[in-house]
């Protein structure tokens, strides 16, 4: 896994596809509710590009493996 991190309490992971995301660079997020599970929201820049990848509801949506390589954050 490749610049991901996962909040615990929030049970939030992240997966960045750009290796640099500015503040203020994501200016739409597409999101998509997963069977009541979890959302996936994907952020894109000004030119329609995607930046990265939020995953609410992780632990349902993920493998534990893929967790356990994930950055601790929060």
């Amino acid at each position: 896994m490749r610049r991901g991190t996962y909040d615990r309490s929030a049970d939030a992971a992240y997966f960045n596809i750009s290796p640099r995301i500015n503040a203020g660079e994501a200016v739409r997020q597409d999101v998509h509710e997963i069977d009541g599970r979890g959302e996936v929201i994907l952020d894109f820049d000004e030119d329609g590009k995607l930046l990265g990848v939020e995953i609410r509801g992780a632990k349902s949506l993920l493998r534990p493996s893929t967790l356990k390589q994930a950055k601790r954050v929060g």
